[in-house]
């Protein structure tokens, strides 16, 4: 029923705009409970274990801060449990659970949620994540999800979905240590399921290297390809497909440091070269019944999201927060942001950026009985950046 809207969008001149679409938060703890032993905390108990959001929270990030967007994690192996393997078959449970959560963010508050299996793209061990698990596609790994099993996870997925416009598909968190060729794979894979679905929404695709913006043209791990040299071969019949890049300010882009060291113009020039120069692939198969006039082959830039980044609280990382806002401001590949992280059960946990920093939920204290990053980075340096004019309303799109 949002096709043709969509469609409207997608043929528009309007998507040239240099505007910054979605501006918000990582929703983390979906993915918790799991670290150890293998097969620890699976499936998990709701609230204890794992939890999706705190419905206070998002109330106080929409109604007050003015975000519409939120990036909410969740865990492959509670989602299409070991014993059925991935695919189609879902733990119903959890899956109900994450989809409350889901839906109170875009039905109930009228943001927009961006669906994100935090995995790595890697599946079956999630205890030591990021390093452990078979990598999806891995053809010489006889334990490994095959990468038509991912696309038919996300066929499913995005079938429950189909009818929420303001969802986002997040294809996997931060792929590393793998053929750059099979990340792209692994993404056309899912997008084709996608969109056979039936469902229009926008979706992110990542590269390798965790899927970093200042490592976007360069090698990753053990000597793999760049993701400029094969991310621009992506193929969307809808043209809605924009790539998920994560940046942090630290030394060595970990997030792990209280100090910001990498500024974000210089490390993202590249990165900003290649979107400009490079476009989603024209289509001429079956799927072209969703173009207007498939052969009107239109130069239409890649568009970007950084849908993870953070800095500690400091002045220093106020300020190279604050550049970094401004930098994808002032650039139109850019069109949305997601700063990591809030959550329900991070405690008096840093998520990133030094031990006392805090979580960004609100109304917390970090390790020493202080007020967290909420009070401390978000006031200093993210509120102030955020648009007055950031999409409110129709389908999770380019534009």
């Amino acid at each position: 029923m949002f096709l043709a809207p969509l469609l409207t969008l997608l043929t528009s001149s309007t998507v040239a705009l240099a505007k910054i679409l979605y501006a918000g938060v990582n929703e983390s703890g979906g993915e918790f409970g799991v670290f150890g032993v293998k097969g620890q905390g699976l499936p998990g108990r709701f609230g204890v274990d794992y939890a999706f959001i705190n419905k206070s929270t998002i109330d106080i990030f929409v109604d007050q801060e003015k975000i519409n967007f939120f990036r909410v994690t969740f865990l492959m192996e509670r989602m299409a449990p070991l014993e059925f393997g991935l695919g189609a078959r879902f733990n119903e449970t959890y899956f109900s659970e994450y989809a409350d959560a889901v839906n109170y963010i875009t039905l109930t508050k009228g943001a927009y949620a961006l669906i994100d299996p935090h995995n790595y793209m890697r599946y079956n061990d999630p205890s030591s994540q990021p390093f452990s698990g078979s990598v999806i596609g891995n053809t010489t790994d006889p334990t490994a999800a095959t990468t038509l099993q991912f696309g038919q996870f996300w066929g499913e997925l995005a079938r429950r979905f189909i009818s929420n416009p303001k969802v986002v598909f997040g294809i996997n968190n931060e792929p590393h240590d793998m053929p750059t060729q099979l990340i792209l794979l692994n993404n056309q894979v899912a997008i084709d399921h996608i969109r056979a679905a039936g469902a229009p929404q926008l979706i992110l695709a990542p590269g390798n290297g965790f899927t970093g913006g200042h490592s976007w043209t360069q090698t990753t791990g053990a000597n793999d390809a760049p993701s400029s040299q094969f991310l621009n071969k992506l193929v969307d019949p809808l043209r809605n497909t924009a790539i998920d890049i994560h940046e942090y300010l630290d030394i060595d882009f970990s997030g792990s440091h209280d100090e910001c060291m990498q500024p974000a113009p210089s490390n993202l020039a590249n990165l900003t070269i290649w979107l400009q120069e490079n476009h989603l692939k024209q289509v001429s198969f079956p799927a072209s019944k969703f173009l207007l006039n498939p052969t009107n082959n239109i130069h239409i830039p890649n568009r970007a999201v950084i849908s993870e980044f953070g800095g500690g609280n400091n002045e220093n990382c106020f300020q190279f927060i604050d550049t970094m806002l401004d930098y994808l401001a002032t650039n139109d590949v850019y069109i949305g942001w997601s700063i990591w992280a809030a959550g329900p059960i991070w405690g008096t946990s840093a998520p990133c950026c030094g031990a006392d920093t805090g979580s960004l939920e609100p109304g917390q204290l970090n390790d020493l009985g202080q007020p967290d990053a909420f009070t401390t980075v978000w006031a200093n340096a993210v509120r102030p950046n955020i648009p007055k004019n950031l999409k409110r309303s129709g389908v999770s799109s380019l534009s």
